[in-house]
């Protein structure tokens, strides 16, 4: 396990102010990039290769792809979750389940909401990482699925192409592709077949800019110290999200096992 140097790590999130004013889980989001960053070989030109990037595989206990809610990334204990209401709502998901990615959502919402998007894009960029908290490969096609049952159609399609167009550049709608992605995959990686084609197909769709809007507002969705609220948008979710009576999870829709599995990640089977 890699020592931390407690001193180096404050200072490099803007010191002991900062972290003061971060919530639990923006420490550990930013333990995390802090933990990346240190293990990550660094070249001349500050990334590593595709090559290099797929030989840390086997210098980890997890896998990258695992949802937030079902591991620890420096290796302790998981924590007791809170029990959820009898009827969820997606709110109540935000307060109890989606403790990892609620914040960068709330900053990517409020980016669009302050840029004048359409409340469908303003919905869709506070939703677009959520799922996350379950799995985060393919992370675009699984939060389509999950909402799709509940929110308007441009908001799942933007949410499900979004994954794709990350990778590829629009300066003309201000969207350059992330040094992000240059530590996550290699400076040399080149995004799979599937994802060229959907971000082709994309791109040639009235929609285009639903899903670009949120790549747009996600890039820069990663303020330190800055903790928001679901506040805002509650107006918004009233309009545009159908809540089941029954609570999500247990209203018999095709996607309803999805829901119960963020509730209950403790399930054996």
């Amino acid at each position: 396990m890699i020592q931390i140097d407690r001193r180096h790590f404050m200072a490099s999130i803007g010191g002991a102010g900062a972290v003061g004013a971060m919530s639990s889980e923006a420490r550990a989001e930013a333990l995390e990039a802090y933990l990346v960053e240190r293990t990550t070989p660094q070249q001349a030109g500050g990334f590593p290769t595709r090559e290099e990037v797929l030989a840390q595989i086997t210098t980890r206990p997890y896998r990258r792809g695992v949802g937030n809610l079902l591991l620890t990334r420096d290796g302790s204990d998981v924590a007791m979750l809170e029990p959820m209401p009898e009827r969820p709502t997606i709110e109540d998901f935000f307060e109890h389940r989606f403790q990892r990615t609620r914040n960068h959502c709330f900053q990517s919402a409020d980016r669009a909401l302050k840029n004048g998007m359409e409340e469908e894009i303003v919905l869709a960029c506070l939703l677009h990482d959520t799922v996350q908290e379950l799995i985060k490969v393919d992370h675009g096609y699984w939060g389509a699925q999950l909402y799709e049952p509940y929110v308007p159609a441009k908001t799942s399609w933007a949410i499900r192409y979004h994954q794709a167009l990350r990778f590829y550049a629009d300066r003309e709608n201000g969207y350059l592709y992330p040094d992000l992605y240059h530590r996550i995959f290699g400076e040399d990686y080149v995004p799979e077949p599937y994802i060229r084609e959907a971000a082709e197909y994309a791109s040639r769709h009235q929609w285009y800019m639903y899903a670009r809007m949120v790549t747009v507002n996600d890039l820069y969705a990663f303020q330190e110290g800055v903790v928001l609220s679901i506040e805002p948008y509650l107006d918004i979710l009233g309009r545009h999200f159908k809540q089941p009576k029954e609570g999500l999870g247990y209203d018999s829709s095709s996607v309803a096992h999805m829901w119960r599995s963020i509730a209950m990640p403790d399930n054996p089977l």
